[in-house]
C-alpha cells in the first residue's frame, strides 16, 4: 500500500526527531530504521530525509560529527541538541492530540 505523500510528508519531520532522541544515527541509518519499523510501508529514500536533515540542523535542531564507522567509512552522525530535544517533545504531543483527535471521530460510535 502507498500512503497519501501529504500524509507522510507531515510526520517525517516528528519521525525523525522521535528517532534521534533515541540515540545519535547517521543518515542512512535513519531510513534503514523507518523501513524496518514500519515493515517497508514507508520506504524513504535518500531525497526524503537529506534536505529535512540539513534543515533542522541550520534551524539548531541537530548537531552533527563526523565518525568512524566499524567499516572504516567516515559517517556524518546527527543527535539532537536541546532545542531539538524540546521540538522532539512538542511534534510527538501533538501528533498524541491530533491522532486521538482523529481517531475520536473516526471510531467511535454516533451517539
Amino acid at each position: 500500500m502507498v500512503f497519501n505523500t501529504e500524509l507522510v510528508g507531515s510526520t517525517v519531520e516528528m519521525l525523525v526527531l522521535k528517532l534521534l532522541s533515541e540515540r545519535q544515527m547517521y543518515g542512512y541509518e535513519i531510513i534503514q530504521v523507518v523501513n524496518e519499523r514500519t515493515d517497508g510501508e514507508f520506504n524513504w529514500k535518500e531525497g526524503t530525509l537529506y534536505p529535512l536533515l540539513h534543515r533542522l540542523e541550520g534551524a539548531g535542531y541537530l548537531a552533527t560529527e563526523w565518525q568512524t564507522g566499524d567499516t572504516g567509512k567516515k559517517r556524518k552522525y546527527y543527535r539532537l541538541t536541546t532545542k531539538g530535544t524540546a521540538r522532539a517533545e512538542s511534534k510527538v504531543a501533538e501528533w498524541g492530540r491530533f491522532a486521538g483527535s482523529v481517531n475520536a471521530v473516526l471510531f467511535q460510535p454516533a451517539r
